[in-house]
C-alpha cells in the first residue's frame, strides 16, 4: 500500500514548480492566487518563516508571520499547493531554534533576526 501511495505523491509532485530552499528565521514574499467572486488575482504576503511541518514529502507545510499595522497576521500554506504561486526568499536569517512562536510576543525592533552570512 505504501508503494502505490509514494508511487503517486511522486507523479502529483511532477506537476509542482520547484520553489526555493528555505528554513525557518528566513523571510519570504510569496505570490498567491486569491479568487474574488468570478476574478482571480495575484497578492502578495510577505513574512517571516516561524515554523516548518515536514511529515513526508507531499504533506508538508510551513507557517509564515508577518506584522501589518501592529497586528501580527499568521498564515499556514502547504508547499505544494495550487493557491502559491512563486517563492522568493528575501532575507536569509540566522536563528538557532526550529519554531519561532517567541515572536508572537515581540513586537518592533525586538522582533528583528540577525542574517546569515552565507
Amino acid at each position: 500500500m505504501n508503494n502505490i501511495i509514494s508511487y503517486v505523491e511522486k507523479e502529483q509532485l511532477k506537476n509542482y514548480n520547484k520553489f526555493p530552499t528555505f528554513r525557518v528565521g528566513d523571510t519570504l514574499k510569496i505570490k498567491i492566487w486569491v479568487i474574488e467572486g468570478t476574478k482571480k488575482r495575484l497578492q502578495t504576503f510577505e513574512g517571516i518563516v516561524i515554523s516548518l511541518v515536514k511529515k513526508n514529502s507531499f504533506n508538508c507545510s510551513f507557517t509564515i508571520r508577518k506584522l501589518s499595522n501592529g497586528i501580527g497576521v499568521e498564515r499556514i500554506f502547504p508547499l505544494y499547493s495550487k493557491i502559491i504561486n512563486s517563492i522568493k526568499v528575501k532575507k536569509i536569517g540566522h536563528v538557532r531554534k526550529s519554531k519561532l512562536y517567541y515572536l508572537r510576543k515581540l513586537t518592533g525592533k525586538a522582533a528583528r533576526i540577525k542574517e546569515r552570512l552565507s
